[in-house]
């Protein structure tokens, strides 16, 4: 099956679908599952939210370019990366080297729906709205179009048609 035998390293705004994706396809391609985010949380002892509190963001994007240097010998793997982590070139390269990047894109709408209940998304705490979360999804954009080999939309798609279309372009 194609794609068994590559990463995938699912990229995207929060709330587009990389976890949710990541799950499908992992159970699809019989391979192991990386939660880029939940692993840093695991090793530094505590939430996202918290390191951001403590150490700032900058830190933590250290943090996930350290755990990216991590998984140069892992194969086959779908990472699901956080949503900054393509705001470091020094990330994207790693990446490129290690795998195809598949960026799923979602209106801010769709994003709103799928994080307003969150208190896990730093970036949002004080700014849970459609307004701000398109505002910074366009800031990013740039960085998301350059880093991704392939771009699916997960707007009004399931899970199952999203995984199709990735294992169909890779």
């Amino acid at each position: 099956m194609k794609g068994k035998d590559i990463n995938i390293m699912l990229i995207g705004f929060m709330g587009c679908g990389k976890s949710t994706v990541a799950a499908e396809l992992t159970k699809r391609l019989g391979v192991e599952q990386i939660e880029m985010d939940a692993l840093i949380a695991k090793e530094a002892g505590m939430s996202i939210s918290d390191i951001f509190a403590t150490y700032g963001e900058e830190h933590f994007r250290q943090l996930e370019t350290d755990m990216l240097r991590k998984f140069k010998d892992l194969k086959p793997v779908v990472v699901s990366c956080g949503g900054g982590v393509v705001l470091r070139d020094e990330n994207v390269d790693i990446m490129k080297g290690q795998g195809k990047i598949v960026w799923l894109t979602a209106t801010p709408q769709t994003v709103y729906e799928r994080v307003k209940d969150s208190t896990d998304r730093p970036v949002l705490n004080g700014n849970m709205n459609v307004e701000y979360i398109g505002e910074l999804m366009a800031k990013r954009q740039e960085r998301y179009q350059a880093a991704a080999d392939i771009m699916v939309a997960t707007d009004g798609k399931t899970v199952e048609q999203i995984c199709d279309e990735i294992l169909e372009k890779i």
